[in-house]
C-alpha cells in the first residue's frame, strides 16, 4: 500500500498534483490511501468514486496539536503502508516523525514550491531529513535552490515533474464567442486569463499595476481572474483604486479552467514565487502563449520567444511590456507560439510518463530495502 499525506485538500496545485499521482496509481493496481491533516475541503468525491480511502486527523489551521502524531502514528499502524509519500511542509514534517515512529518501510518526501515559510521551517526540514528515505521536488530548479539553502542534503533530492492529462485541456466544438460574451469580452477584444489562488504568492497587485501600465497603449484588452482566497475584496478595491475595474473581473472558484483558457488568447502569471505552476502547463496544454514571471520552475516550461515571454518578477513595468508585445504579435505568431508550448507539455509532463517516474523512484527504494515492488 501507499499512504499519501498532505496538510490539506483545497483546490491548489499540490492538492491536484497529488490526486492525480494517487488516482493513477490505483488504476495501476496499487492499493492507495489518502490522509488529510485538516478537515478536507475539495477532492472528496474524486477520491471516493477512484476507490481510494480517504482519512483526516481534523486538525485545525494555526493551531498545532501533539495528539495528531499519536493519531497519525495509529492510522499507519492500521494501515500497514510500505510507502508514506508526503505533500507541503506541514504533512513533511509530521509524516516524517509519525512514519519513522510507525516503523514505515519508506517514507518519500514532496517539497512542491521553491519558498515554504522561511528559515524556520527551511531548518526543520534539514534537521528530520534523516527520517526519511528521499525528497522530490517538481523542478529542477527548485531542486538546486533547496539544495544551495540546505534544506536537502545534496543527493537525497529527485525531481520528479508534476503531471496532467493534456487532451482534457484541448476543448473540441467550442463555441469560444458564447464562453467570451458570458465573461463580458468583445470580439476585437483581447483576452487574458490568470488562474490561482488569491493570496501573497500570486502577487496579483503585481498583474493589476500591469494591466493599467497596458491600459495606457492603445491595445484593447480585458483581464478574468480565475480563483478564490483571502485577498478577493483588497483586490477588488485595488482595480477601483486604479481604475481598471471596468477591464478587470474577479471571477472566483471555477471548475471550467479549460474552457476559460480556450476561450482566451493568452494566459498571464504573475507570481513572486513558485514551484512547477500546474496553470501555466495546463494553458500550454490549451495551446494558448503564456507571459510569466521567471520564477521557480517557469524557465523550463516557458521558452522565451518560443512559446511565451518570461519577465522578472516583481516588476510590473516588464510585465506590462511583454503582455503588450505578445499583443502586438500577429494572430499566426501567436498560435505557433501556443501550438510550441503544447508539444513541449506533451513531450515533457504528460500524467502517464510523470507517473511511470514515481512508480520507478518506488521500485528503487523498496528494491534497497529488499521489499517487493507493489
Amino acid at each position: 500500500m501507499i499512504a499519501f499525506l498532505i496538510t490539506g485538500l483545497n483546490y491548489g496545485g499540490a492538492e491536484t498534483q497529488m490526486v492525480r499521482l494517487a488516482r493513477a496509481l490505483k488504476a495501476r493496481a496499487w492499493k492507495v490511501g489518502v490522509i488529510s491533516m485538516l478537515p478536507p475541503q475539495a477532492f472528496t468525491e474524486e477520491l471516493k468514486s477512484a476507490g481510494i480511502e480517504l482519512a483526516t486527523l481534523n486538525m485545525h489551521r494555526g493551531r498545532p496539536d501533539p495528539r495528531a502524531i499519536i493519531g497519525l502514528v495509529g492510522l499507519l499502524r492500521q494501515w500497514k503502508p510500505l510507502i508514506l509519500t508526503t505533500f507541503m511542509f506541514h504533512a513533511n514534517l509530521l509524516g516524517r516523525i509519525a512514519g519513522w515512529l510507525a516503523g514505515v518501510p519508506i517514507i518519500v518526501s514532496s517539497i512542491r514550491n521553491e519558498n515554504f515559510g522561511g528559515s524556520l521551517r527551511d531548518r526543520a526540514m534539514w534537521l528530520t531529513d534523516w527520517m526519511g528515505d528521499i525528497t522530490t521536488t517538481n523542478s529542477k530548479l527548485a531542486a538546486d535552490k533547496l539544495v544551495k539553502r540546505r534544506v536537502v542534503p545534496e543527493g537525497r533530492i529527485r525531481v520528479i515533474p508534476n503531471g496532467l492529462v493534456v487532451d482534457r485541456f484541448a476543448v473540441e466544438g467550442l463555441n469560444q464567442m458564447a464562453v467570451r460574451r458570458e465573461l463580458g469580452v468583445a470580439e476585437d477584444e483581447f483576452l487574458w486569463l490568470a488562474v490561482g489562488r488569491l493570496e501573497q504568492q500570486k502577487n496579483y497587485p503585481n498583474l493589476l499595476r500591469a494591466f493599467q501600465i497596458l491600459g495606457q497603449s492603445s491595445c484593447r484588452a480585458k483581464l478574468r481572474v480565475a480563483g478564490q482566497g483571502p485577498l478577493l475584496e483588497a483586490l477588488r478595491q485595488q482595480a477601483v483604486d486604479m481604475r481598471i475595474s471596468e477591464y478587470v473581473t474577479f471571477l472566483g472558484l471555477r471548475r471550467d479552467i479549460p474552457l476559460l483558457l480556450c476561450a482566451a488568447d493568452g494566459f498571464v502569471l504573475s507570481s513572486s514565487w513558485e514551484g512547477l505552476p500546474n496553470v501555466v502547463m495546463e494553458a500550454m496544454a490549451a495551446a494558448k502563449p503564456v507571459v510569466a514571471t521567471c520564477v521557480g520552475g517557469v524557465p523550463e516550461l516557458v521558452q522565451h520567444g518560443i512559446n511565451g515571454y518570461i519577465v522578472p518578477p516583481d516588476d510590473p513595468q516588464a510585465l506590462a511590456e511583454a503582455m503588450i508585445k505578445m499583443m502586438s504579435l500577429p494572430e499566426a505568431e501567436r498560435k505557433a507560439m501556443g501550438q510550441a508550448g503544447r508539444a513541449h507539455v506533451e513531450a515533457k509532463y504528460s500524467l502517464d510518463g510523470v507517473v511511470d517516474q514515481w512508480e520507478a523512484l518506488y521500485a528503487e527504494m523498496l528494491g534497497k530495502r529488499g521489499l517487493t515492488f507493489k
